[in-house]
């Protein structure tokens, strides 16, 4: 079976891949499939949307084969594909002034829990608003710093996977992390100073 690592050492899989083998294409779409919607739905917060989007994707990895460039990772290869679409898709959605109120950061899972002892509403409201404060926090970094702390500490790249999908250097990814820590620090109490001493969120 092809995974990450068999799909880049094994040259006969990538000449078919390459070569526009539909099996290939199929066992590359199944390794690829759930990283790829994942990464788009940390962008776009809305699950139809990471899915169409990662459709996308695909569609635009399937006629770009041709001219992949073997030194490179198919793994970074396609995340790049899929960063890339994300972020088109966000400035799409903000040209049409579309607002989608922070749905994908537990905006449907309240519905999804069981009442029982262990069960906290209070507690899962508290919850949830921090996860929406913080997804609020990462959506005002800049550009490249919310790619490297999402593809960091989400998605679970490594230094030099992210600086591959940027097309930098690990150093470069390092100050990009720091610098995106500190801004969500700031920004983070930023918010907490405009809800005041009630903590309330407007």
């Amino acid at each position: 079976m092809a995974n990450e690592d068999g799909i880049k050492e094994d040259g006969g899989f990538l000449d078919r891949l390459v070569g526009g083998d539909e099996a290939a294409f199929d066992a590359f779409v199944l390794r690829f499939q759930r990283k790829v919607v994942n990464i788009c739905l940390r962008f776009l917060h809305n699950p139809e949307d990471a899915e169409d989007t990662a459709q996308d994707v695909f569609v635009e990895a399937y006629r770009a084969l041709p001219g992949f460039r073997r030194e490179a990772e198919l793994s970074t290869w396609i995340y790049r594909i899929a960063v890339s679409k994300s972020l088109d898709q966000l400035r799409k959605k903000k040209r049409k002034k579309k607002d989608d109120g922070g749905r994908g950061i537990g905006g449907e899972e309240l519905d999804d829990i069981p009442a029982g002892p262990s069960w906290n509403p209070d507690r899962r409201f508290e919850e949830r608003e921090r996860a929406l404060a913080l997804q609020r926090a990462l959506d005002a970094l800049p550009e490249k710093q919310r790619i490297a702390v999402t593809l960091s500490k989400y998605e679970g790249l490594g230094n030099a996977e992210i600086a591959a999908v940027l097309g930098t250097t690990t150093v470069s990814v390092d100050s990009l992390i720091y610098r995106a820590g500190e801004n969500l620090r700031r920004i983070l109490r930023r918010q907490i100073a405009r809800r005041g001493p009630g903590g309330g969120s407007r």
